[in-house]
């Protein structure tokens, strides 16, 4: 059994053949899906997909830093209403990008923390995503860490130092395709990280593992990546599946 901690299957991307890749990845053993939001237009989008998959699909709420625009503070109150009226996962995916735009890094900053506040009011993981951002998020962590602040660093590429850091502040680092790449690096250091501080995701529809890069990433593909980890790991494909997906139950508990 896999579990994907960090797809996005209702994007539009799957609209034409999302009940057949959605049964390919069953057909791979992936039985958990971990659903991020990104901002209110995609709320109807995963509410439907939770409709359709029940036992599969775990929903995540929160705002995507890209999404923080002059609006912000109006989706961080959707974000906090959608709290107050069921339950989610995790807050997420939250955090800072500073690739498509420096701009905002005053307004993401603003929207991450409130984020965070929100989890440890939940008692829930947050999930973060960092782009070239590894500093400016880490400062924000650094400021709100303690025994309530937990979740995972989505998509993680930083480097072993950067790795040891997040995971200093209780975060597990989500694996997904670029461990497969020929320059993405993780895999050169990435076994000297306890297993126990991992779990997998694909970030479908982005970023495919090899030899997929470029084409339309799935949640199917996390057996590639899964098989990639084993053998940075030198252990059974087996045995990675087991345990990221018992890291995955420790953070979401479920």
């Amino acid at each position: 059994m896999l579990t994907d901690t960090h797809t996005h299957l209702y994007s539009d991307a799957f609209d034409e053949d999302r009940a057949t890749m959605m049964q390919r990845a069953m057909d791979a053993g992936i039985t958990r899906f971990f659903i991020p939001a990104i901002d209110s237009t995609y709320a109807l989008a995963m509410f439907s997909l939770e409709r359709e998959y029940p036992e599969q699909v775990h929903l995540m709420m929160g705002l995507h830093p890209t999404s923080v625009k002059e609006n912000y503070k109006e989706e961080l109150a959707f974000v906090a209403k959608q709290f107050e009226q069921r339950n989610f996962i995790a807050v997420g995916e939250i955090g800072i990008d500073l690739y498509w735009d420096k701009t905002t890094l005053g307004l993401q900053k603003e929207a991450f923390k409130f984020q965070i506040q929100l989890a440890k009011k939940q008692k829930l993981p947050i999930v973060i995503h960092c782009r070239e951002a590894f500093d400016e998020v880490f400062e924000v962590l650094e400021n709100e860490k303690g025994d309530d602040l937990f979740g995972i660093f989505h998509c993680f590429t930083g480097t072993l130092a950067q790795a040891k850091q997040a995971i200093g502040y209780n975060m597990k680092l989500g694996i997904g395709g670029v461990v497969t790449f020929k320059n993405g690096k993780i895999d050169q250091f990435l076994n000297e990280i306890p297993l126990t501080e991992i779990v997998l995701e694909t970030d479908s529809p982005y970023l495919s593992p090899a030899p997929f890069r470029g084409k339309r990433n799935e949640s199917s593909y996390l057996a590639v990546i899964n098989k990639k980890v084993a053998e940075v790991y030198g252990v059974s494909e087996e045995e990675i599946a087991r345990v990221t997906t018992e890291n995955s139950k420790k953070v979401f508990s479920i």
